[in-house]
This record gives C-alpha cells, structure tokens and sequence, in this order.
C-alpha cells in the first residue's frame, strides 16, 4: 500500500505538470501536442502500463485491508476517543470515490482521445517568438495516419502543425456543470485521502523521525493535500467559467 500510494502520488505531480498546458493561451496547442508525446513516447507508454497495475493494485489492496480491518474488530466503533483523523478512518470510502472518478475520467478523455472521433486542428507558429499566429479546424473528413504532423515553411519563419485537438475535447466536457462538481468532488477526496495517505505511507516504511516528520508533514499538507488538489480542481472551474462569457 505503501509503496503503490507514493508510486502514484508521484504520478500526481507530473500529470498536473502535463496538465497546467491547459492554461497556456495558445488554443490548446501546447496541451495538444503533450497529449501526442504521453500517447506515443514508448517510455510514457510503458510507464502508463505500469500505472495501470498500480492503481488496480492499490484498489485491491485497500479494500482487502479494510475488509480485514472490520473483520479483525466484529463490530464497528460506537465512539471514537483517540487520535485517528476522519480521513484515516474512512481511506476505503475515499478509495472507492477515486476509482470511481478514474474510471469516469479515463472514459471521458483517455477512451475518446485513442478510440473515439476528435477532431483534427490546423496551428500556425512563429518560430522566432513561438507563437501561435493562426488557428483553423480542418474538415470533419480530415483523416491523419498518425496524431500529429508538421511542416516548416519554406522562408523558415513559420511552421504548421496539425494535431489531434484533446484540448477541443476538455473544452466541451466542462461546459456540464455536473460533471464540473463531480470532479471538484473527486479532488475533495484526492485531498483528504492524500491527506493521510502520505504521511502513513512513510510511517510504513519506518521514517517516522523528527528528522524527516517536519518536511513529510509540509508535503503531505500542503503540496499533495491542498496544492495539487486545489490546481487539478481549478481546470473544470476554468473552463466552465470562460463557457460562461
């Protein structure tokens, strides 16, 4: 449990690193182009595979602890007088909420984006600045053999990039506000699970010392349980709000 729960916490910090591309103001171009390097990079792809086992490990594991857990006491507790968090003491019921929220997630982008229809979006760079001069959706017929292709322009000033728009996809999912809440929800208990979860994960592993508390301490509270959860949950805000205008 230990090791699979950092293993995925670190997964945390560089899917929301992949993610922030979101907020880029260059019309999904950086986020679009990340989504073809995680779905093409070997290494990325075999790394995922490796995520996958461990979230369904983690899953498995939790709940056979917990069953353990109420089997080991017969009965459950009527009063609670020591020290034990409310997120400690309810880990198998946030665990449910997060595998719930994957399933949905990884339906609602990972499935679209490798078997569904997204469209396909034509980017016009400047090479010298990086920016993004010109933007235009091709045909829905338009076919690519592959994610991604791009072109320099023969003066070397430009270069036009035709990519597979996930972007387009996030875009028009946030625009359900239930979904919006769902997922604000789902980080609620990201917070609260990750909120015990990190500083017990080292306590399991025996680094549980006042050498190292203070720093655990500090990462579990304020990066892994309120800073990470805060920035994935402001992306539907996002895009929901700017929906609105």
């Amino acid at each position: 449990m230990a090791l699979t729960g950092l293993f995925l916490s670190i997964f945390l910090v560089i899917h929301l690193l992949g993610n922030l591309q979101l907020f880029n103001e260059d019309g999904g171009l950086s986020f679009n182009t990340y989504a073809v390097m995680m779905t093409t990079n070997p290494l990325i792809k075999t790394v995922s595979y490796g995520l996958y086992f461990f979230i369904i490990l983690h899953a498995v594991q939790g709940i056979g602890l917990a069953l353990r857990n109420r089997k080991a006491r017969g009965i459950a507790y009527r009063k609670f007088d020591n020290q034990s968090s409310w997120a400690s003491r309810n880990m198998a019921i946030l665990g449910t909420v997060l595998l719930v929220y994957i399933a949905v997630h990884m339906n609602d982008f990972w499935f679209q984006y490798k078997f569904g229809y997204l469209p396909y979006t034509e980017y016009k760079v400047e090479l010298a600045t990086n920016t993004v001069l010109e933007t235009n959706s091709m045909p829905t017929d338009f076919v690519l053999s592959g994610k991604m292709t791009e072109q320099i322009s023969e003066d070397g000033t430009t270069k036009t990039v035709v990519v597979k728009n996930l972007y387009a996809e996030v875009q028009e999912a946030f625009t359900n506000i239930w979904l919006v809440l769902f997922y604000v929800v789902a980080m609620a208990a990201v917070s609260f699970h990750l909120l015990h979860g990190f500083k017990s994960a080292f306590q399991t592993l025996g680094m549980n010392h006042v050498k190292y508390n203070g720093l655990i301490h500090f990462l579990g509270v304020w990066v892994f349980a309120i800073l990470i959860p805060l920035a994935f949950a402001a992306m539907p805000i996002y895009f929901y709000l700017t929906s609105q205008n």
